[in-house]
């Protein structure tokens, strides 16, 4: 069955079976147990959210136009759609989920779609979930305009879900996600880029919308004021944790799971933590890891990658550097500067750093919940985060 003719129940068994067999993989068994009791537990409500994705992306408004098709690409291709159950699981917290979850959670996802339309054209990325993007497929124009709309469509589904608050928190955290995308932008291509700017922005631009998700639902479930605010630190450490992973998975990862062409982040100009941590072993790789940034840079008009001292390097990669590789999970055209930087990384245990890293930042996460009632909700939430540090894609 194609992407784009599976129903909403197929999309919400992958997402659910998914997240089991990670728990399942990692030795958790007790947790994918807890995802199993999913299926019955939300899989109509994702379902019903699935549906309505779906619904967005071949509307009447925008459906045969080039910016639906382009908005469709995206959205039909699936994808994790853990805002969504992040979501629906806050409002299980509270009362049963009322009408509003459903709009709420449909929002969440079209804020996500919306960013990564506009991400590839900024960063002029060829590959996204296995795919062409947009971009390449329909051009720039219809990527940019695609993404306003689905912003557009989030922001309407939450005003007519009429939850008092969320729509201001929707717009707060879109302010956010924006100024964090700028200071990225800012410090594109600087080596000397320092944890703490890695982090804040990992907290503007992912986090801050698995925070808003959580307390969405947890406002639609009528939660109380402290469990919202227990579930909205859960969302900020996991989000934390989910690009912590992401960003080791854009260097480690094998891009048949990514479905990403590996150190795509880096030739678009972003130092990301396993770069920052693999650099604080061994400097003399700046060199390295100047000249992979330049090759295949996204600099192309008057944009260079830099250095801390903002000197441009434009040491290119030649044919001869370039190498079709199966093995390791490196996936083809990673070449032997490439496989320096990996080679470094497996010397100092850079990927168990950074998963342990991010399996803290789920620790603190799922201690934030410590008051809230034992429940299906409160267990699902844990196994989700367990789940986003496991994962291979």
């Amino acid at each position: 069955m194609l992407p784009d003719e599976r129903t909403g129940h197929a999309v919400a068994d992958e997402v659910l079976v998914r997240l089991r067999d990670l728990c399942i993989d990692g030795g958790l068994g007790g947790l994918a147990a807890t995802m199993e009791g999913l299926v019955g537990f939300v899989r109509e409500d994702l379902a019903v959210v699935e549906d309505e994705l779906v619904a967005v992306s071949t509307g009447e408004t925008m459906g045969d136009t080039l910016v639906g098709k382009a908005g469709t690409n995206l959205v039909r291709l699936g994808g994790k759609r853990l805002r969504p159950l992040c979501v629906v699981l806050a409002a299980r917290i509270g009362l049963a989920p009322a009408a509003a979850v459903r709009d709420i959670a449909v929002a969440a996802e079209l804020v996500h779609n919306a960013t990564l339309l506009h991400d590839d054209v900024v960063d002029h990325a060829d590959r996204r979930r296995g795919r062409p993007t947009a971009r390449v497929e329909l051009g720039n124009a219809a990527s940019i305009f695609a993404g306003d709309y689905l912003l557009i469509e989030a922001l309407q589904r939450v005003q007519r879900a009429g939850v008092p608050g969320v729509l201001d928190g929707l717009l707060a955290t879109i302010a956010e996600m924006i100024r964090a995308e700028s200071l990225q932008l800012e410090n594109r291509g600087r080596l000397d880029t320092s944890e703490e700017l890695y982090f804040e922005v990992a907290r503007g631009k992912s986090a801050s919308l698995f925070r808003w998700a959580l307390g969405g639902g947890a406002l639609a479930g009528g939660a109380s004021p402290q469990d919202r605010a227990a579930l909205e630190a859960y969302g900020e450490s996991v989000g934390v944790a989910f690009q912590l992973v992401d960003d080791l998975l854009d260097l480690v990862g094998h891009h048949s799971n990514t479905g990403k062409t590996l150190f795509s982040d880096l030739s678009e100009g972003k130092v990301t933590f396993p770069l920052i941590t693999v650099l604080a072993h061994e400097p003399e790789l700046v060199d390295t890891i100047r000249a992979i940034a330049s090759d295949h840079s996204v600099f192309g008009n008057g944009e260079e990658a830099h250095s801390g001292n903002g000197t441009a390097n434009g040491d290119g990669m030649t044919n001869g550097d370039v190498e079709a590789n199966g093995d390791e999970g490196a996936g083809p055209g990673v070449g032997r500067r490439q496989k320096r930087v990996l080679e470094a990384m497996a010397r100092h245990g850079v990927e168990e750093t950074c998963r342990g890293l991010a399996a803290t930042c789920v620790d603190r996460g799922i201690a934030a919940l410590a008051n809230i009632p034992d429940g299906e909700a409160r267990r699902a939430l844990i196994a989700v985060a367990r789940a986003s540090v496991l994962r291979e894609r």
